[in-house]
């Protein structure tokens, strides 16, 4: 018999990169670096910060995150998902305060994959899930069109909506409107188009194609737009100060935390499932990878910057571009603090309208039109709560949106579960009715109501032996009906279920 030891390097659970692999790791890590790019710095512009920030949370993502155990293949940075959500609490409680937020949520985060919780996460109703990114999706897309044409976007939805009409004139009148909406066209066009370039050069990414022509077509033509502002990584860092931890304990900023906590891990631990189905390397390790976003997070509130999850965009690029090893997500970070450090000045010649189109085109891809229609025409009910948790995110606000769609997946499934048979056969002095499922109040309606209807004046026979489960309103609601019946105009006969157990 054979026995295999192992290094200590490999007890220690240190990552061992094979010589055979690094070819392909380091293949694939610059494909992701040229996806990370643009993505980074259009998440962060979107969310109303520094564009550095938005490089800082991809760096974090690749060089602290890559090491961690939990998922082999993932890449994790900042998501346009949680654009909407940044930008609100940059809004509401200031730039200042956003690394509080961040941190407060990391460890939020830790200590919900300490507490073995991440599985759990795996339970929240698809339908939600693909509600809120779609509701997320609404309100990049509208925010997202606003720079197109040259102007601010609104802070309000409704703000959003109502300057529409302006928006229309000032990308059909204006120098920087037209030039805006002329770029973004180009790059969504080049975008679109390149997904069908044949061959190893169809490797390169379409978005950085398209932001280099845009960004190309701008400068050699001169056009009147707005570009990225870009300074210098140290100075755009923004460490939390003393004002800010003071306001860690109120409650809007507390809501901010656990909003930011739930909704990344949901995203990164889904992204994760997805990811998993897309190569034969070993699966993620749900609980761990919790704990591995967290410690990126609160790396990432430390500094103030954006938060992070794990993105299926340069996820999916990883391994499509051939990764094997976590090597490839963590060489991707450090490609991004190489670009940043020697190459910072890049980032300005790029307009601000072609981030903001491919952000609309990720807002798009959110929206998953078609699979609503599909599943519409399978399973209406599903359909509708990802209409509901999208719309109300678009009303409202993210957390309302979710919550309230999760109450509405779980009330559907309840009332799904409550499924009661209640048949009654009819002799000539006495009823026999049998009930069978699920005895529960949201079915009491209608049990009720056929048992009211039952002709009066003869014996009525009631068997409940094959109901699953009778909850204490049925059983309270029938003992009642029974009694008024034998006061008034009957007899009346009782089988009810065994104890359980």
């Amino acid at each position: 018999m054979t026995t295999r030891l192992e290094s200590p390097r490999a007890r220690s659970g240190v990552p061992r990169w094979p010589k055979a692999t690094f070819g392909a790791d380091l293949g694939a890590s610059l494909v992701v670096f040229l996806v990370a790019v643009p993505l980074c710095v259009g998440v962060a512009v979107a969310s109303g910060v520094p564009a550095e920030l938005g490089i800082v949370t991809g760096i974090v993502g690749g060089l602290v995150v890559g090491l961690l155990p939990g998922s082999t293949m993932q890449v994790s940075g900042p998501a346009a998902g949680l654009t909407v959500l940044v930008a609100g609490a940059v809004h509401q409680h200031g730039l200042a305060t956003l690394g509080v937020i961040v941190l407060g949520a990391g460890v939020l985060q830790i200590a919900l994959g300490l507490g073995r919780l991440g599985t759990w996460f795996r339970a929240i109703s698809p339908s939600v899930v693909q509600g809120m990114l779609a509701g997320i999706g609404l309100v990049l897309i509208l925010g997202q069109i606003y720079p197109v044409g040259g102007l601010d976007q609104p802070a309000r939805t409704a703000e959003k909506f109502s300057g529409i009409p302006g928006l229309v004139v000032a990308a059909a009148t204006t120098a920087e409107g037209l030039s805006g909406l002329g770029l973004a066209v180009l790059t969504l066009v080049i975008m679109a188009l390149w997904k069908k370039t044949p061959g190893r050069l169809g490797m390169v990414p379409g978005a950085l194609v398209a932001v280099v022509a845009a960004s190309a077509a701008a400068a050699v033509f001169g056009l009147p737009v707005a570009k990225v502002e870009v300074g210098s990584l140290l100075s755009a860092l923004n460490p939390p100060t003393a004002d800010a931890w003071g306001g860690l304990f109120t409650l809007p900023v507390l809501g901010s935390v656990v909003t930011f906590a739930l909704i990344a891990s949901a995203e990164s631990l889904f992204s994760a499932a997805a990811v998993d189905r897309m190569h034969d390397a070993p699966k993620t390790r749900y609980n761990k990878e919790l704990v591995a976003q967290g410690v990126g997070n609160a790396v990432c509130g430390f500094l103030g910057a954006l938060p992070m999850t794990a993105v299926i965009v340069r996820s999916s690029a990883n391994v499509q571009a051939g990764a094997r090893t976590k090597l490839s997500r963590v060489l991707h970070g450090f490609w991004l603090l190489l670009f940043v450090v020697a190459l910072p000045g890049v980032l300005a010649f790029i307009p601000t309208a072609v981030l903001a189109a491919l952000l609309i085109q990720a807002g798009w891809k959110l929206l998953e039109l078609r699979q609503v229609v599909a599943l519409a025409r399978e399973h209406r009910s599903e359909a509708f709560v990802v209409v509901f948790t999208a719309v109300l995110i678009v009303a409202t606000d993210l957390l309302i949106g979710t919550l309230a769609g999760l109450a509405l997946a779980i009330g559907k499934t309840a009332f799904e579960m409550s499924r009661l048979s209640v048949r009654s056969e009819h002799g000539a002095d006495q009823v026999r009715v049998q009930l069978g499922g699920n005895a529960t109040f949201l079915r009491l309606p209608r049990l009720l109501d056929h048992l009211e209807q039952l002709p009066a004046g003869k014996h009525v026979h009631v068997d409940m032996t094959t109901v699953r489960h009778l909850d204490r309103a049925c059983r309270q609601a029938v003992e009642h009906w029974a009694a008024q019946r034998r006061r008034v105009d009957g007899s009346v006969e009782l089988a009810m279920p065994a104890p359980a157990g």
